[in-house]
């Protein structure tokens, strides 16, 4: 398999977290979205979309979007699982991902942010507060529905789930910005737990090759 990604990406962490914790070897492809790797004409026969990541498979099929790809490898690789085994259980865990991956990422993604800057003449203060708003009311829901779940060591149940993939990505970004994680006690427990891992702090951005302080 190969990764087409980008180390700060929170889409391309997601896949390297799921990889990680499934002990798959890739080949890590790097696309510098800062420099705009991602628009030239060869990066667009891999996306069409001009987005990280990509999932090239051993069959040679192209696969984007951070949540199909995850789905993917672990309905083709399904140890350890990264969605439990009951209906209800994996519609909680799938519903804290995409609290994560659709309600706040589509707001501070770096195109966003750009265009904030770039278009809408932001800045950079103006832009930083809206990152850190958006990121810290969307931890909080995600905090009110862990709290309504039953207790448990990740963000669902006692072993990574999809959602911890997201989740993890989410408070890195959020550091980088000084958001303030005070008062959400199981989301940060979730997280320090997930770092306890070697496979999370193998996909972290600073073990990645292409990584820029």
């Amino acid at each position: 398999m190969k990764l087409y990604n980008y180390f700060r990406s929170s889409a391309s962490f997601r896949v390297r977290i799921a990889l990680a914790l499934k002990g798959l070897e890739y080949e890590y492809l790097p696309v510098h979205l800062v420099k705009g790797e991602h628009k030239a004409d060869a990066f667009a026969r891999v996306s069409p979309s001009k987005l990280v990541p990509v999932l090239e498979t051993d069959g040679g099929e192209l696969l984007g979007q951070s949540m199909a790809i995850i789905e993917y490898i672990d309905e083709t690789h399904p140890q350890p699982p990264l969605l439990p085994g009951e209906a209800v259980e994996r519609a909680h865990v799938r519903a804290l991902a995409q609290l994560i991956a659709c309600e706040i990422h589509p707001l501070n993604n770096l195109r966003v942010l750009k265009y904030l800057v770039r278009d809408l003449k932001v800045d950079e203060e103006a832009k930083n507060t809206w990152y850190r708003h958006w990121v810290r009311e969307g931890l909080e829901a995600f905090e009110r529905e862990l709290a309504r779940l039953p207790a448990s060591k990740f963000s669902f149940g006692d072993a990574p789930t999809l959602a911890d993939c997201c989740l993890v990505p989410q408070i890195f970004n959020g550091q980088r910005f000084d958001v303030n994680f005070d008062g959400l006690p199981r989301t940060m427990a979730a997280f320090d737990a997930c770092m306890a891992l070697p496979a999370f702090q193998k996909a972290q951005p600073s073990s990645c090759p292409d990584f820029e302080a």
